[in-house]
C-alpha cells in the first residue's frame, strides 16, 4: 500500500512557484518582521555578490559542473522579492549554459557526477516556468529515474541513487544524491508525465527501503552496521554501512546532522506520513540535536549545505516552532536566519572555513546560503 501523504505539504512546497510574489511579502509572524526585513538584504546582498561573479559563458564557479550554475539559478528565482516575469540577461545566459550541457542520454552534465549534475539543473529549468524547457525536462527526469539501482552486488545500496555513470569514483548509491533526484523527480513529474502517462516511473518502494537503510533505527533497520546508541536512534548515515561522522566504539555508523534532515525530506518525498514510526523518530532525533552553530556530528564540515537542507525540511515538514527534547521550542527560522546575517562577509558573500564538499568556493556556500534565506523569509 503507498504510504499517506504529509496533508497538503509536499504539494504546496513543490508547486508553489517563486512568482507568487504577493503572498510571499506577507509577513506570518509579526514578531519575526525586524528579522524577516534584514533577511531581505541579506537576500539581495547575496544575489548581487553572485550576479557580479558569473563567468564569461553563463555558467558559475567550475563551469564542468553544471549544478554549480543551476544552484545560482535556483536562487534567483526563489527571491521572494523578484517581480513575475522578470528575466535579466545575465539569468538567461545561466540557463543557456545549463541548455548547453545537455547530453544525448537525456541528462545534463560535462565532466561526470552526472545524476548530480542533472537533478539540481532539472529544478532550475523547472523553476523557470517556461514551456520551452518542457522537452528537455522531460529528457532529464527521464534519466533521474534510469538511475535508480537495482539488482547490485551489494543489495543493501538497491533503491538508491548516486552520482551517476561517469566520472565518479563512487557509482554506488548514497541518501545525498537520493535526496536531491526525488526532489528533481517530484518538482518535474507533472511536466514529464504530461501527455504520457506510461513514462518511466521511479520504483518507490525501493526508494523506500533504501533510505530506511540509512537510518540508525533498530527493528527497522536490520543490518549489522546500525548504531545500537541511543544518541544515534532515528538519525541517518551516508549510505548503507558508512557515516561520514565516524562509527561508534561498537562499529555502529554514527548519525550526523545533514543526512538526517536529507532522510527526513527523502521520507516526505515519498509520502510517508507523520504518523510513520521512521518519520517520528528522524524529528525525534532532530530534536534532540538541534544546532545553528554547527552541522551535528561534523562540525562546521558541510555546514551550508546542512543549513538549506534543515530549512527545506523543517519548512516542507511543516514546523515553525520546533519542541526540543528538553522540553525547549524554538523560533528556528528565526535563530537560523540570524546565524547566516552573522555569517555574511561584507561583499554579500558567504564562504566555509572548511573545505570538506567544497564549500570553500564562495558561489557554492552563498548560493546555499542565498536558498536557505529564502525559506526562512517564507517561514516568518
Amino acid at each position: 500500500m503507498k504510504p499517506l501523504l504529509l496533508p497538503g505539504l509536499l504539494f504546496a512546497a513543490l508547486t508553489a512557484q517563486p512568482c507568487a510574489r504577493a503572498a510571499d511579502l506577507i509577513p506570518h509572524h509579526v514578531e519575526n518582521l525586524s528579522v524577516r526585513n534584514e533577511v531581505g538584504i541579506a537576500i539581495d546582498k547575496g544575489l548581487d555578490w553572485l550576479r557580479q561573479h558569473q563567468n564569461a559563458d553563463g555558467s558559475w564557479s567550475l563551469n564542468d559542473y553544471p549544478a554549480l550554475t543551476a544552484l545560482p539559478l535556483w536562487a534567483y528565482m526563489g527571491n521572494p522579492d523578484r517581480a513575475p516575469g522578470e528575466t535579466p540577461a545575465y539569468i538567461k545566459k545561466g540557463y543557456d549554459f545549463i541548455l548547453s550541457s545537455t547530453q544525448l542520454d537525456g541528462g545534463i552534465y560535462r565532466k561526470g557526477l552526472a545524476n548530480y549534475n542533472t537533478s539540481i539543473s532539472l529544478v532550475a529549468l523547472v523553476l523557470a516556468g517556461d514551456p520551452k524547457y518542457d522537452p528537455v525536462i522531460r529528457n532529464a527526469h527521464d534519466f533521474v529515474v534510469g538511475q535508480q539501482a537495482k539488482n547490485l552486488a551489494d543489495p543493501s545500496m538497491d533503491g538508491g541513487i548516486g552520482y551517476g555513470p561517469t566520472g565518479a569514483a563512487r557509482a554506488h548509491p548514497d541518501l545525498s544524491n537520493t535526496v536531491i533526484a526525488l526532489e528533481a523527480i517530484r518538482r518535474s513529474e507533472a511536466i514529464a508525465n504530461k501527455e504520457r502517462p506510461d513514462g518511466p516511473k521511479l520504483d518507490w518502494d525501493a526508494a523506500i527501503q533504501f533510505i530506511q537503510r540509512c537510518q540508525n533505527l533498530p527493528g527497522v533497520n536490520k543490518q549489522s552496521y546500525v548504531s545500537a546508541s541511543p544518541d544515534d536512534r532515528g538519525g541517518f548515515i551516508y549510505f548503507p554501512g558508512d557515516s561520514s561522522a565516524g562509527e561508534t566504539g561498537k562499529g555502529g555508523a554514527r548519525s550526523y546532522g545533514s543526512m538526517s534532515y536529507a532522510g527526513l525530506l527523502s521520507y516526505i518525498y515519498a509520502d510517508l506520513g507523520k504518523g510513520d514510526p521512521r518519520v517520528t523518530a528522524a524529528v525525534d532525533w532532530l530534536k534532540g540535536h538541534y544546532s545553528v552553530d554547527e552541522n551535528p556530528g561534523m562540525g562546521i564540515d558541510g555546514l551550508f549545505y546542512y543549513y538549506q537542507v534543515m530549512a527545506k525540511a523543517l519548512s516542507t515538514y511543516g514546523v515553525d516552532q520546533l519542541p526540543l527534547a528538553d522540553g525547549r521550542k524554538v523560533n528556528w527560522p528565526s535563530e537560523l536566519a540570524l546565524k547566516l546575517i552573522d555569517l555574511q562577509d561584507d561583499d554579500g558573500s558567504w564562504k566555509n572555513d572548511s573545505g570538506r564538499w567544497m564549500e570553500k568556493d564562495p558561489v557554492l556556500a552563498t548560493a546555499y546560503a542565498v536558498l536557505t534565506l529564502e525559506m526562512v523569509y517564507r517561514e516568518m
